[in-house]
């Protein structure tokens, strides 16, 4: 269904130049548009140009439903509640740093998450309470409680997928 959306715009596009070419040109088809079409021509046409200028964009928007993560996997994975505070939460807070697919993250100090091996929450956890690998380079108690047990079951169940 997106693809047709997408492409709708463009078959329209291709007839209006079709049309202004048959017609002889761009004041040829003007003139042609708005004297020999008739009513319902002069209507539909513009009503046309309207639903699908804000009908595509808006169906494609309506269609792009909140998943674990933006890539392979889990474009289809839904989250849980918890789940979806602990995306949030990483994308406040350790997006800018850590490099993670699931959230198109592209962090340049800290370590890759796809790729620093077994990720499991316990690790997550440790990292956050430590400041990571004691490099300094990663504040020590960045989140606390629920929040970084939240953000570690979601980086536990995205990373490297």
């Amino acid at each position: 269904m997106e693809i047709v959306a997408f492409l709708v715009p463009f078959v329209l596009l291709g007839v209006a130049v079709v049309f202004i070419a048959f017609s002889g040109g761009p004041s040829a088809a003007r003139e042609a548009y708005l004297t020999k079409g008739g009513r319902v021509f002069r209507v539909t046409i513009p009503l046309l140009y309207l639903v699908l200028g804000v009908g595509v964009p808006a169906l494609v928007l309506a269609n792009r439903e909140e998943a674990a993560g933006g890539s392979g996997a889990l474009k289809a994975e839904e989250l849980s509640e918890e789940g979806d505070r602990g995306k949030i939460l990483f994308e406040q807070q350790c997006k800018t740093c850590h490099t993670l697919a699931a959230v198109n993250a592209r962090g340049v100090t800290g370590p890759n998450l796809d790729e620093i091996g077994e990720v499991t929450p316990d690790r997550i956890l440790n990292a956050i309470r430590l400041g990571g690998t004691g490099q300094n380079r990663m504040p020590a108690g960045l989140l606390e409680g629920a929040e970084a047990r939240e953000v570690a079951d979601y980086v536990a169940q995205v990373a490297g997928k």
